[in-house]
């Protein structure tokens, strides 16, 4: 893997940021050949990837994304074969639950739209709802079941993708700094670490702090960071059947096998750099999660958490080709629904190096929405 100049090691694409993204692009990519960095400034899985609820679902995407995580959807049925664990994937079914009259009307409306993707889900309210799901506290007046979704561990998801990458041949590099980034007309030249390398190609996806990269190509995106809230509880008897959201946002839920509730909402502290969880957060969100749950309301809470992770105006992610640079590829920016989406965006990705174009519609998660300023399709 050298270059023509002596001491400089090249690769067909250097992927910056050893999140879920870009470690299940590493691994695509390895596994048609390609010559491979993944480079991690701390450990691969270790932010937003790894601290995050872990739904795997597709009810409640919005239309844009909706193909993208049917696609994403296949993926996680493929775990055990991809990177060699299932990542305590659980097909619960996802449950979104409605707090008033014009909730439900939000749920028939999804409904409608997502099975035109053929992605089911079963709207329900009333005595019916109340019998099925006697758990529920009556500050839930109904609720939308997509049964082919879930939740997994993404402590174990994210770094999985990794360490399949590098068996596939990937050159993962952890706590190691891309530094002195600069395309040259024909290659990235970069330095990471204490090593000077190069690609052909590059993909961001460093997550909260992609702009790094992409402002020093002239297309920095609006975009701020976002602490989002986590905990857990003790364990309990089993209660919770699904993984659960509710309309507009704001609680989400679901039960481990152990017993733990996992449960977020609201937004805890950071600077940027890293975050911190919010007791204050914790205390209201607990409480609208118990008018829902009454079951909680005697647990014990034993861990709070949260994570780095970056958030675009629209809530949608920046996926694809550059407008300013040749075989520059972003993805970041998931503003909190990644999880689910990643491992998608991995083969997307893959797809645009080694064949130019994906059957995935992504347009409209391109970076130029942002651009105030036109500028030339190709340079």
């Amino acid at each position: 893997m050298s270059d023509t100049r002596p001491g400089l090691r090249h690769y067909d694409v250097v992927i910056a940021g050893g999140g879920l993204v870009g470690s299940s692009t590493a691994l695509a990519l390895a596994k048609q050949g390609m010559r491979v960095a993944l480079i991690e400034r701390r450990f691969c899985g270790a932010q937003a990837s790894g601290v995050n609820y872990g739904g795997v679902r597709t009810q409640g995407r919005t239309v844009e994304q909706m193909p993208l995580a049917v696609r994403a959807r296949r993926v996680y049925s493929r775990l055990p074969e991809l990177i060699g664990i299932d990542g305590e994937l659980v097909v619960s079914g996802h449950l979104r639950l409605a707090r008033r009259e014009a909730d439900l009307d939000v749920l028939d409306r999804w409904s409608a739209m997502a099975r035109e993707y053929g992605v089911e889900s079963l709207v329900m309210s009333g005595a019916a709802f109340r019998k099925r799901y006697p758990w529920l506290g009556p500050a839930a007046i109904g609720g939308s079941l997509c049964p082919t979704d879930g939740h997994a561990n993404p402590r174990l998801v994210s770094p999985g993708f990794a360490h399949a990458a590098r068996r596939a041949g990937a050159d993962v590099r952890e706590q190691t700094e891309l530094a002195d980034i600069v395309f040259d007309g024909a290659r990235f030249q970069m330095r990471a670490g204490g090593e000077r390398i190069s690609s052909d190609w590059l993909v961001n996806s460093a997550g909260a702090w992609a702009n790094r990269i992409a402002g020093g190509f002239g297309e920095t995106v609006p975009m701020k960071a976002i602490y989002p809230n986590m905990w857990v509880t003790e364990p309990l008897p089993r209660f919770i059947g699904h993984s659960l959201g509710v309309v507009g946002g704001g609680i989400y839920a679901r039960q481990v096998e152990r017993g733990n509730c996992v449960i977020g909402g609201g937004r805890g502290h950071g600077d940027g750099e890293y975050a911190q969880p919010s007791t204050a957060t914790t205390r209201a969100v607990m409480r609208d999660a118990c008018a829902l749950l009454p079951a909680l309301r005697d647990a014990l809470l034993i861990r709070t958490w949260s994570g780095v992770e970056g958030e675009t105006p629209d809530s949608n992610p920046v996926i694809g080709p550059s407008r300013t640079t040749p075989r520059l590829l972003h993805a970041f920016g998931f503003s909190g629904g990644g999880f689910l989406l990643a491992p998608g965006v991995g083969e997307v990705l893959a797809e645009l190096v080694t064949q130019g174009e994906t059957g995935t519609p992504i347009d409209a998660f391109s970076i130029g929405r942002f651009s105030l300023t036109p500028l030339p399709a190709t340079h």
